[in-house]
């Protein structure tokens, strides 16, 4: 059965993750450490706050509101969270279980608050001489239901 608000958010997570690889791919693994000044979060507690978001969104779509923040792991751990986290969501919404929260919802909230975070990680990597490589991201192949990062 089609559900095009299930396969638009589907197309919006292909997206998220797709920028996300490029933010993420090729930096160093010191970057999980970098930190503009003092009193701001790390490269890795952003990412980590990416990570407490999907697993925010899962237990939003499976009808539990829970809010738990993960201690950040090192930079290529929270990468495999990140991503495991949005891949495990994906599926939930490709599955016929039944959504517990609105589409909308989803999108307005941890889907865009992860797309925040990722921007913020882009300009760190500019910031500590790691630039991330321009693309027009227009022309991009980005399918729903794919949800791949370099290893």
């Amino acid at each position: 059965m089609e559900n095009p608000k299930r396969d638009f958010l589907r197309h919006a997570l292909a997206t998220l993750a797709y920028r996300g690889n490029r933010t993420l791919s090729g930096a160093p693994e010191s970057f999980g450490d970098f930190r503009p000044a003092e009193g701001t979060r790390s490269s890795a507690e952003i990412l980590a706050h990416i990570g407490d978001l999907f697993d925010w969104a899962i237990g939003l779509a499976q009808g539990r509101h829970e809010w738990r923040e993960a201690a950040p792991m090192p930079w290529l751990n929270e990468i495999e969270r990140v991503f495991a986290a949005i891949q495990l969501l994906d599926a939930y919404l490709a599955s016929t279980e039944p959504l517990l929260c609105s589409e909308e919802r989803l999108l307005q909230g941890p889907v865009a608050d992860a797309l925040t975070h990722f921007g913020q990680i882009a300009i760190l990597r500019r910031m500590a001489g790691s630039p991330v490589r321009p693309e027009n991201y227009f022309r991009a192949a980005i399918s729903a239901g794919v949800i791949e990062h370099d290893r």
